[in-house]
């Protein structure tokens, strides 16, 4: 069975091979709105095909928009470690929104995991515009994945925590050790 890729092709403006998609977010960023009546972003989609791609050890890109589901699908994977030491909802958020806004590394610096995937910005405007896009996704994903990993009863869902251990693409974002 073939990994799931993003519906969200269209020929739109980018960062770098990154696509600039729209989302239904309440946090600032270069990411444009949804339109109204849209009932689903590319967060949404990283979130519902999450636990049937991190289980892929490869991934066919066959848009820029692939690129950014990747991105946020290792994004929860991170996420979930953390979830997996909150006892309870508010600790959680507190936990996503310091993992959301703490440094982070963009395609071009030697941090990142998937260089050779994804292309470096072209300037310094660029950089800090694609940083910000990340940042407003990691934000509105870390926000999202709170309210579904503890939606029943304020604790969270062993459905979701016991995927904090796998590694999609056999990557992650946080250097060795953390």
């Amino acid at each position: 069975m073939p990994a799931y890729h993003s519906s969200f092709v269209k020929d739109g403006s980018s960062l770098g091979n990154l696509a600039l998609l729209p989302l239904k977010t309440s946090f600032r960023g270069p990411a444009p709105p949804c339109s109204p009546g849209t009932e689903q972003d590319i967060i949404d989609e990283a979130l519902y095909f999450f636990r049937a791609n991190v289980f892929f050890r490869t991934y066919e890109i066959k848009s820029e928009a692939d690129r950014v589901l990747i991105y946020i699908t290792l994004y929860i994977t991170e996420c979930l470690k953390k979830l997996q030491k909150c006892a309870n909802q508010n600790q959680a958020l507190n936990e996503m929104y310091s993992l959301a806004i703490s440094k982070f590394d963009i395609p071009g610096d030697p941090g990142f995991p998937l260089n050779s995937v994804y292309a470096k910005p072209s300037s310094t405007t660029e950089a800090d515009q694609m940083r910000q896009y990340l940042q407003q996704i990691r934000q509105e994903t870390a926000a999202r994945l709170v309210e579904r990993v503890y939606s029943d009863n304020g604790k969270p869902s062993k459905w979701w925590l016991c995927f904090a251990k796998k590694k999609f693409m056999d990557k992650t974002l946080s250097r060795p050790g953390q």
